[in-house]
């Protein structure tokens, strides 16, 4: 009914189709994915826990902050990207969805878009857009633009 709706009134309403790239095989195979979507959407929490097999509700509850103190892991996966795994991924996905779709649109949703640290590597790995919460938004951009000044520099 809708679609008929839509064709008798001449007017079309552009609605880009995407995926979000949450578990590790879907930035494997990001390449095939990016033949039919127009964006990706990276859902950084669930590949984090995806790609480190645990739950972030039990990690952060009961052993990551042991893991912090004894310098296991540098920083919480959760806060900031993983860029030697996670980023990994991310990257993989991006060179992949881009050589097979150049007008592919890449970004991040979720805490890690708030992340000073994960914004830069965003920024680093060619993602288009960040988003976070909104206690998170000045912050967010404050490091997009600092990230954005990095790159220009870096070109000079």
């Amino acid at each position: 009914m809708i679609e008929a709706q839509i064709l008798e009134s001449g007017i079309t309403i552009p609605i880009p189709v995407g995926t979000m790239i949450e578990l590790p095989r879907a930035a494997l195979v990001a390449g095939d994915l990016a033949g039919i979507a127009e964006f990706f959407s990276f859902g950084t929490n669930d590949l984090t826990q995806m790609t480190y097999g645990l739950s972030r509700d039990d990690a952060e509850r009961l052993f990551l902050g042991h893991y912090l103190d004894e310098g296991i892991l540098a920083s919480n996966p959760f806060q900031t990207i993983d860029v030697d795994g996670v980023g990994r991924l991310i990257e993989l996905a991006v060179k992949e969805g881009k050589a097979a779709n150049p007008n592919l649109t890449l970004g991040v949703c979720g805490e890690h878009g708030g992340d000073p640290a994960s914004i830069a590597f965003c920024r680093r790995a060619g993602l288009d857009y960040v988003s976070c919460s909104p206690p998170r938004v000045l912050v967010a951009r404050l490091a997009a633009a600092q990230a954005e000044l990095a790159t220009v520099a870096r070109d000079v």
